[in-house]
């Protein structure tokens, strides 16, 4: 943001809009000269559509901001921020390759909005956050209600900041159970947050506030080393060893050192490396697919199997199954649900069961609840269950308390 925003400050004052932009490709998140030079060329698109008297800026990373003084109504500003729009979603020559990349856009207005600096971009910035929700590569307005949920999100973001250190984060385990021999095989390891005020609040609510602050990263690392630690806890009180899977954040992929923590992990806590499993979506694969290989090889290399979740709901493209070194897919809830009654949800899920088998990879499906859907997936030989037919998550003395007493069930 320039020093002297263009913006005045009193209530009569002329109109004027903040234009907040984020992109979000993986290259360009990361400190490369890829990333410079695809920077460079959104800049370039940013300046080509505005005006001499536009002010554009760069605050960091991925995001930009645009002031544009003197506007005539909030509608000059939509006709920008379409023209931004068309303008970015042009593909972009990097080192021989073609890029895209999704960018959302937040507008906020002088005086409807604030008429300093500060209020306009943090008002923008929430707008850009809804945005962001509504499935990228669109703009948003600012809205009364648009500031009761920044002020929510920025309290959410605050009150994280010290969760780890008051140990307010824990991890819950589902059971994984093998189809063919009713036997519990592994457990997925979920956080949850309990705020002391808040309560349990749910992971969908604060996890996307997590990885758009970074917070992600260390409490990522926490939830590795946790779930590490409490799979030896497990074989020291006698329990056999189970697969332990641990779910990794496109952040955490983009930005952290993920090889050199998983390799660490694995020595401090004495876990094999073949009793642990790294869960990622289908999306964080093919956002930076090159990058991507290169990373799931050399954690691959340790040992350490890897899983492609919620599989059929990113991309569907299916190259890249033979490209990373994959050791399972988990068949998304969604096709489950109505698998044994939607004759179009059996047929995706048969499908994927069969594709998987000939790419000689294993199979879990997500979400199974009922006895009708374990029958169908036992039929369609599905390797792997996990659902509450079986269990929901659970705490860690549950679980153990549950492996116990284990029965096969019918």
């Amino acid at each position: 943001m320039p020093r002297h925003a263009p913006c005045a400050t009193r209530r009569h004052s002329p109109r004027c809009s903040s234009i907040w932009i984020n992109s979000r490709p993986s290259t360009i998140r990361s400190a490369t000269p890829a990333a410079t030079r695809l920077l460079q060329q959104v800049a370039e698109r940013l300046t080509d559509c505005t005006r001499a008297s536009d002010t554009v800026s760069r605050l960091g990373g991925d995001e930009f901001v645009i002031v544009m003084p003197k506007i005539r109504a909030p509608a000059d500003a939509a006709l920008l921020a379409e023209k931004i729009l068309a303008a970015l979603a042009q593909p972009y020559a990097i080192d021989g390759r073609e890029l895209h990349i999704t960018p959302s856009i937040g507008v906020a207005v002088c005086p409807d909005d604030g008429c300093d600096a500060s209020a306009l971009i943090q008002h923008a910035d929430a707008a850009m956050y809804l945005a962001k929700d509504s499935g990228r590569n669109n703009y948003q307005y600012f809205t009364t209600a648009l500031n009761a949920r920044a002020v929510e999100r920025l309290a959410l973001e605050n009150a994280m900041r010290g969760a780890l250190q008051r140990r307010e984060f824990s991890l819950h385990y589902q059971p994984q159970v093998d189809l063919a021999s009713g036997t519990l095989v592994g457990v997925e390891a979920l956080l949850r947050w309990r705020h002391p005020e808040l309560g349990q609040v749910p992971p969908d609510r604060f996890i996307p506030v997590a990885e758009d602050s970074g917070l992600i990263n260390p409490i990522g690392a926490w939830v590795l080393q946790e779930a590490c630690r409490q799979a030896m806890a497990w074989q020291a009180a006698g329990l056999p060893r189970i697969l332990m899977a641990v779910n990794v954040s496109g952040v955490q992929f983009r930005h952290s050192d993920l090889v050199e923590l998983v390799s660490v992990t694995l020595v401090e806590s004495g876990l094999a490396a073949g009793d642990l499993e790294i869960e990622m979506t289908e999306s964080v694969l093919m956002q930076g697919a090159d990058a991507a290989v290169a990373v799931l090889r050399q954690i691959k290399a340790l040992g350490v199997q890897i899983a492609i979740d919620d599989f059929g709901t990113g991309y569907s493209s299916l190259g890249y199954l033979k490209r990373f070194p994959i050791d399972k897919l988990k068949i998304d809830r969604a096709f489950i649900r109505d698998s044994a009654s939607d004759p179009d949800d059996a047929a995706i899920v048969s499908a994927i069961i069969a594709m998987a088998h000939r790419l000689r990879l294993k199979v879990i499906a997500e979400g199974v609840g009922t006895v009708e859907q374990l029958h169908f997936l036992r039929n369609e030989g599905c390797d792997e269950a996990q659902g509450y037919y079986y269990s929901k998550p659970l705490p860690a003395e549950d679980v153990e308390r549950l492996w116990r007493e284990w029965r096969v069930p019918s």
